[in-house]
């Protein structure tokens, strides 16, 4: 048993946006034990000093894809699922030195990496992983060309989703991905930028085939998530008990009104539009592909002003492939003239731990929660972009009660 104790903190409420001034935090054995205003009582392994700098819970990214070595999809599929456990090691500890401490990973990730970074043998955040999307022939996770008549890759292989189509197909995706050990399950429910033959404006899998999808999660007491951007494929989504729409840019006032009755959760991921209209192509994305992002850029700015108009609880998430990991702390700088520092903090810390059906688990420096925080030299509340500068703002990264970098 392990104890540590902050003292001098100045702890970031992440749930009410409110500073709780000198506190001290007690984490034993990996979580939370204590919050006090007053002096905690007991001895402890460890007492670090604060300074009166911020202590807040560690972020969550609720749209990853750890394992998207490439944006080139079709590439990824060929690659040794070695040598892309391999490279995704580096793009796990990048984020954890970011400061995230639990990661969704929308598609590619197993739980062989998530045991990776549970046992230690990895350093990276915590791994909620939904094994592969699950797609329809010709949708999203799709990835033959069109004059590809045959499947040759197998599902052993790194990629990010599985193609099945009809009732009994989609029920057996789903089973066999929690067996698997899921956390939620992802459908790919509209078309996309990434994919080879669908169109942005397409809505992808019927009714029957979703409704089958999200029962198996439900029955496995887990949620799903799904991709879609246009308000024809959001609105038959949410009244199915999905819990949160991922991207959702050409949404319209129904989808908020939707959002709002079905307790449900929006993940925009404007950073990986940012990116990749800037450089998908130099970083490996097709020209054709490419260009398929312009049909949603502008419009995901307009869906976040209208979703923070109507009060929807949004996610935090950036979506980012490859080498464009590096802009992962970006969608704070993009959200920020919209929506206000205290509701950006919930949406990548308290928000996600609801959504997840977590409540209490991570995301909020409470007692019984998980010992993952950060500390900060100045306050996020103030100041938003303080979570963009990791180098110079980070103290302290400690996630299950273990630090991975203290210069305090």
């Amino acid at each position: 048993m392990t104890a540590i104790r902050f003292i001098n903190a100045n702890v970031i409420d992440s749930r009410n946006g409110k500073v709780l001034p000198n506190h001290q935090v007690r984490i034993k054995d990996g979580r939370i034990d204590a919050v006090s205003a007053t002096p905690l009582e007991g001895d402890d392994d460890q007492v670090i000093d604060v300074k009166g700098r911020y202590l807040m819970p560690g972020l969550v990214d609720s749209h990853v894809h750890v394992t998207a070595i490439t944006p080139n999809f079709a590439l990824l599929g060929t690659l040794s699922p070695f040598y892309v456990g391999a490279k995704s090691s580096e793009l796990l500890e990048a984020m954890l030195m970011r400061g995230f401490t639990t990661v969704r990973d929308a598609g590619g990730a197993d739980y062989g990496l998530a045991k990776a970074v549970d046992e230690g043998t990895l350093a990276g955040p915590r791994i909620m992983y939904a094994g592969r999307a699950l797609s329809q022939t010709g949708g999203h996770g799709d990835m033959r060309g069109p004059g590809q008549q045959t499947f040759e890759g197998c599902f052993c292989c790194a990629g990010l989703g599985r193609v099945c189509d009809g009732v009994s197909e989609v029920r057996h995706a789903a089973r066999d991905e929690i067996r698997k050990g899921a956390t939620q399950i992802k459908i790919m429910a509209s078309g996309g930028v990434s994919s080879p033959t669908d169109r942005i404006d397409s809505t992808q899998f019927s009714l029957e085939e979703i409704d089958a999808i999200v029962e198996e999660a439900i029955a496995a007491n887990i949620h799903t998530m799904a991709h879609a951007y246009t308000a024809r494929a959001i609105n038959r989504l949410l009244p199915r008990g999905v819990k949160t729409i991922e991207h959702g840019n050409l949404m319209d006032e129904e989808s908020c009104r939707l959002f709002l009755e079905h307790d449900a959760y929006l993940t925009p991921t404007l950073c990986t539009y940012d990116a990749l209209a800037k450089e998908g192509v130099e970083a490996g994305m097709a020209e054709e592909l490419q260009r398929k992002v312009f049909e949603v850029l502008e419009a995901g700015g307009k869906a976040l002003e209208m979703a923070q108009r109507f009060g929807v609880k949004m996610l935090y998430g950036s979506d980012l492939l490859g080498r464009m990991q590096r802009h992962q702390l970006n969608e704070f700088h993009l959200r920020k003239a919209v929506v206000p520092a205290d509701e950006l903090i919930r949406a990548a810390t308290s928000h996600a731990a609801d959504a997840y059906g977590h409540t209490g688990d991570f995301g909020e420096i409470i007692p019984g929660a998980r010992g993952d925080v950060i500390i900060l030299k100045d306050n996020p509340l103030d100041d938003i972009t303080v979570l963009t500068e990791p180098d110079e703002q980070l103290m302290l990264i400690m996630k299950g009660g273990v630090a991975y970098k203290n210069t305090l």
